[in-house]
């Protein structure tokens, strides 16, 4: 069954290597650390979304289109199903902030954020409500067409992910489902970036990232969180 709806575009993936037990340590219990050759990541995810709705609705001027930037790690649960563990979602529309708080349980923040789209060249700000921290910037041009990452290869591993979790505050688990047609990947050139997210999530990145992806856009169908 699909609740909601919506499109992601001007997606940049950025990836570093943690060491598992580190990223194991920060999850829940009934998660375990997702691997790539022997490798655990944490990534810093940019991107607009845009036509938010239910299901059963139109957008709405305003309240469908906003900002998103995510921190988040590479999970499986004790079935083996792959998925996403979110540590941060800054985003700038406050009334979706609530409703991902509330009603899936995921780590939103309030956030000042605002990106430019000028041809292939894409430049991204985002303040976080409440933390003294310079703006976190991000810039990078894509061109040409994208192409689906090959099978059991690491951008594979890295991007295409329909299964999110979650936790309440009293512990218990949630899965998440989405649906869109595979990403269409390309080599962006990164001409800047931060991991002031990751350090605010308790990761001390260091170095370029091992990872630097961008994605065309897609259309997503949201179904609904249950209980794990």
């Amino acid at each position: 069954m699909t609740v909601g709806r919506q499109r992601w575009s001007d997606l940049l993936f950025l990836h570093w290597t943690v060491e598992p037990h580190v990223v194991q340590a920060t999850l829940p219990p009934g998660l375990e650390v997702d691997t790539h050759a022997g490798n655990a990541y944490v990534g810093i995810i940019p991107f607009a979304m845009s036509r938010v709705r239910p299901a059963f609705l139109p957008p709405v001027p305003w309240l469908s289109w906003f900002l998103e930037l995510n921190v988040r790690t590479y999970v499986r649960d004790a079935h083996g199903t792959p998925g996403v563990w979110f540590y941060s979602l800054d985003c700038d529309q406050p009334v979706a902030v609530e409703i991902a708080r509330r009603c899936f349980h995921l780590p939103y923040m309030h956030a000042r954020m605002q990106a430019h789209r000028r041809g292939g060249e894409v430049d991204y700000h985002c303040v976080r409500r409440g933390i003294a921290t310079p703006p976190w910037h991000f810039g990078w041009s894509t061109a040409g067409v994208g192409a689906p990452a090959a099978p059991a290869s690491l951008e594979h591993f890295l991007v295409e992910r329909y299964v999110l979790y979650s936790a309440d505050r009293r512990g218990r688990l949630y899965q998440g489902r989405v649906s869109h047609p595979t990403y269409r990947i390309v080599a962006p050139q990164l001409r800047d970036y931060t991991t002031g997210p990751a350090h605010a999530a308790g990761f001390a990145l260091t170095g370029a990232p091992v990872s630097v992806l961008a994605a065309e856009l897609v259309d997503v169908s949201i179904h609904p969180l249950r209980r794990h």
